[in-house]
């Protein structure tokens, strides 16, 4: 039972409300995570840099400095931890720049305890996501200059390395494995999330415009990622009609 087995899951909560801290170590602890706290924007961004963490879970709303740019100093430093915002003003502008800046997930401060348990798991799921030892190695995807290997979880144009947050290498990954072929947006959901998806959210999209950024794609006049109007996203090669 690898995956529920949490005894090696280090958490980082960024977050100035002390009780929620309080509530989340006590949930999380006996269930086998460790779980640390920091309270303000500028300590939450040193530990999360200094440390070693398999998840960091971040507030928008932080003393000295806000949850964006401690994210913003996060994904310079560390492009593969995973980071779980907490969103609590109701509307959707915060969570859809928290995830252009590259958050992996987002929850409402209203969670419940087993709501957080579930994208918890499903977020240090899909970053340690790797093929299994006892299979033959998986054949790198090719799509013009633009290579994904899933072995080892990377991409890169014309030899340039891209930097991409674990959920935007499952999107990658599952467009390039159907290249040539529309993906709709509900089965990239199911291929990149564990969890119930409401079909009104458009996270997806914010990763793919991100994606886009990463590959030098304009959405107008795209080179790899080709909206299909009332159908989802296609991957392609430059220049294919």
């Amino acid at each position: 039972m690898s995956n529920d087995s949490n005894s090696a899951q280090r958490l980082l909560v960024i977050d100035d409300d002390q009780k929620l801290c309080r509530l989340i170590t006590d949930y999380l602890s006996p269930l086998g995570y460790d779980v640390l706290a920091e309270h303000t924007g500028p300590c939450g961004a040193e530990r999360a840099l200094a440390e070693t963490w398999s998840v960091v879970l971040l507030d928008f709303m932080l003393p000295g400095c806000d949850g964006l740019e401690v994210l913003k100093r996060i994904r310079a430093a560390k492009p593969d931890l995973p980071v779980l915002m907490f969103t609590g003003r109701g509307d959707d502008a915060d969570r859809i720049v928290g995830l252009e800046i590259g958050a992996d997930d987002y929850i409402p401060k209203t969670f419940s305890t087993r709501e957080l348990l579930a994208r918890l798991r499903a977020i240090t799921r899909r970053a340690a996501r790797t093929v299994d030892d006892s299979d033959a190695p998986v054949p790198e995807i090719t799509v013009g200059p633009l290579r994904v290997n899933p072995n080892t979880r990377t991409a890169a144009v014309n030899e340039h390395p891209l930097v991409l947050t674990p959920v935007e290498y499952d999107i990658l990954y599952a467009l390039a494995k159907a290249k040539g072929r529309v993906k709709t947006r509900e089965s990239i959901i199911e291929h990149v999330r564990d969890r119930n998806y409401d079909v009104f959210d458009r996270s997806i999209d914010v990763h793919i415009s991100a994606l886009r950024r990463k590959l030098g794609d304009d959405a107008k006049h795209p080179r790899f990622i080709r909206t299909v109007r009332a159908a989802g996203y296609m991957l392609t090669e430059p220049d294919a009609e």
